[in-house]
């Protein structure tokens, strides 16, 4: 596969771009309890994003990993994670805001501190959402890459410290034309008290359609009749 485009996304830093379907989109953590907030909007309408809810009661979980999807809320396949080195990735957490960054770090301003002052994944999103011509009401939840959190019986979330090793990497497959946006900020639920400073390689090759005998597709028929609707859609676009 040859390589079409890289990025280090470094700590507390923001991206976004458009990336067309049929592309790999790998993550790879450069240090140890990564995280990468991810949200994905289509391309030609934004109307149309990543739905947290319809992709976890389709699958029947609560974190993702290989072959599971990510739907949009129009019962399309956005993306699909076709390779995985750590098996769990966080959909329920959520992202850190202004409050809690500064509660948990001390407070920093760039007024202070210039471009090292600590960013909070809400305020990156919402930077990214104007540049996109969005605005603060798109904003929807996000899924965290490279973290766990679990759930136990009473209801609380736990994050688990060490989940994420250096080295570790996920692959997603775009199965319609998105607009990604990454935010490199801690998840809210790491306990650490020093604000996680781990870069994140991003890399885009191109990748084979996914067919009827792909795993994403028959993770379950949920997801086939998923990825029968963006089919459709594409195939009526003429694309």
């Amino acid at each position: 596969m040859q390589k079409k485009w890289s990025k280090i996304l470094k700590p507390g830093e923001k991206w976004s771009g458009n990336i067309g379907r049929n592309k790999y989109i790998r993550f790879r953590a450069m240090g140890q309890d990564a995280n990468v907030s991810m949200l994905l909007y289509n391309m030609f309408d934004t109307s149309e994003r990543y739905n947290m809810p319809d992709t976890l009661k389709a699958q029947f979980t609560a974190h993702l990993t290989k072959g599971n999807v990510l739907m949009s809320d129009n019962g399309r396949v956005m993306a699909s994670i076709v390779e995985d080195s750590l098996g769990w990735h966080d959909t329920i957490s959520g992202y850190t805001t202004r409050a809690m960054t500064d509660a948990k770090y001390g407070k920093t301003t760039y007024q202070d501190m210039g471009n090292d002052y600590l960013r909070c994944g809400e305020e990156n999103f919402k930077v990214e959402l104007i540049r996109n011509n969005m605005s603060t009401r798109d904003l929807v939840p996000c899924v965290n890459l490279f973290s766990k959190v679990y759930v136990e019986e009473d209801g609380s979330m736990h994050y688990e410290q060490g989940h994420c090793k250096e080295g570790s990497t996920v692959t997603l497959r775009s199965e319609m034309d998105v607009i990604i946006i990454l935010s490199n900020t801690p998840n809210p639920l790491n306990e650490t008290t020093f604000y996680p400073a781990v870069p994140v390689e991003i890399q885009v090759y191109d990748a084979p359609e996914a067919d009827l005998l792909d795993e994403c597709v028959n993770h379950r028929p949920e997801n086939y009749r998923a990825f029968e609707n963006t089919w459709e859609y594409y195939n009526l676009l003429g694309r």
